[in-house]
């Protein structure tokens, strides 16, 4: 839940000041959270539905090679061997220091409860509401709110969300604040003592001005302000190159984890590869890859240590790559593990088989587990919250199931 501004006030005020408050960032969903504790927790949502097939490949299945070729351990295209019987994309190359150090891990063959009609939206609905149907509207609060709601001390200034659109994910009653590195403040020193003369009567807004400036010269070129999407004037700016909005995402989550955000979430677009995969899904795991180094880099040492990532979308691809070489909407994925609090250098999950008798309806990767068991039990040893909590609070009628040991 935002706080809410005037916006006629809001528009009147930052015209006295040039409308440089008015360049607000409103592009780059990004959702932030601080909760109790020293642990910390990013969830990356991969919008469009990931092929976890291309991913990370079961090369050591038969059935595979028939559906996808040679499982790229060819030396045109190196995949990376990671246990000899799944292979690592190339594009994720970078990411193999973290596999050896074991602070990379996936879990394949998982998906939500959506079944059939394979539909984005309503797929990306039930990811971020964590619930088993749609039958609640979408009025639902999502799976991460859910969790603020449930942790102790965690008040006001324990979450904020930040973009265009709030992530659903952290939609509901505990507040949130938005943040985009799209957007500058760029105020002159008159500027800004005006502005704080103007707003000394107005505690809310001044408060919001206060920490738009100190987030602003924490990060260089970013604002936060409290406020709904449709109180705030966007200005799209250059992000600066190719993978640079992953970076300074990234960057600044990092320096929010070093401080006192526990929880994080932001979304990656450019998942949906209904046609040459091969060029498309290289770039979209390029910018993971990026977010991911980049949040080790700048959380270096024990609060990276602390922390876990995981990165969901809201289905898989078919088994067969189509006729313009890419891979419709499917059902079975993959969930991508890291940090240094993970017990990485693993492939979890049951895997089904790749025959045509082992496939969902004959054409999608089979799930074998709920992935909101994986991130329940992530839950459950990053913040403590019971196995009762997650199973009627969180993530309503789930059973967890085992615990499959995620984090060190």
């Amino acid at each position: 839940m935002t706080n809410p501004l005037n916006r006629r006030d809001f528009l009147a005020r930052s015209a006295l000041i040039g409308c440089s408050l008015a360049a607000s960032p409103l592009l780059t969903p990004v959702s932030l959270a601080a909760a109790p504790g020293d642990n910390r927790l990013v969830v990356i949502l991969l919008r469009g539905g990931m092929d976890g097939l291309d991913v990370v490949r079961p090369y050591g299945d038969p059935a595979y090679a028939a559906l996808r070729g040679d499982a790229g351990l060819s030396a045109e295209d190196p995949a990376i061997d990671l246990d000899g019987y799944f292979a690592l994309h190339p594009a994720l190359r970078p990411l193999t220091p973290l596999w050896a150090r074991g602070q990379l891990g996936f879990a394949h063959a998982v998906s939500t409860p959506y079944r059939d009609k394979r539909s984005h939206f309503d797929g990306q609905d039930l990811l971020e509401a964590g619930l088993s149907d749609l039958k609640g509207g979408l009025s639902r609060d999502g799976w991460l709110n859910r969790v603020l709601q449930n942790l102790p001390d965690s008040g006001p200034a324990t979450a904020y969300a930040v973009g265009r659109d709030p992530l659903d994910v952290l939609a509901g009653p505990a507040t949130t604040q938005r943040w985009s590195p799209e957007a500058d403040l760029a105020l002159s020193p008159q500027a800004i003592t005006l502005a704080r003369l103007i707003m000394a009567d107005d505690p809310q807004f001044n408060a919001a001005f206060e920490q738009a400036m100190a987030i602003s010269d924490s990060d260089g070129d970013a604002v936060a302000m409290n406020g709904t999407p449709d109180q705030m004037m966007p200005r799209a700016r250059n992000a600066g190159g190719k993978g640079s909005l992953e970076r300074r995402v990234a960057e600044f989550i990092g320096k929010r984890l070093r401080e006192e955000t526990r929880i994080a979430a932001f979304s990656i677009t450019g998942w949906d590869t209904h046609q040459r995969q091969d060029r498309s899904l290289p770039n979209a795991l390029g910018r993971l890859s990026e977010a991911i180094l980049t949040l080790q880099t700048t959380l270096s040492g024990p609060v990276w240590n602390k922390t876990t990532v995981v990165a969901v979308t809201e289905f898989g691809r078919t088994a067969r790559l189509n006729g313009s070489g890419g891979s419709d909407h499917g059902t079975g994925g993959l969930m991508v593990l890291a940090g240094g609090a993970l017990r990485g250098g693993q492939v979890v999950g049951d895997w089904p088989g790749l025959s045509e008798a082992q496939l969902y309806e004959r054409r999608d990767l089979m799930p074998t587990r709920d992935l909101r068991a994986y991130l329940g039990w992530l839950l459950h040893s990053q913040f403590g919250l019971s196995v009762s909590t997650l199973e009627t609070s969180i993530f309503p009628g789930l059973d967890l199931g085992v615990d499959p040991r995620l984090t060190l």
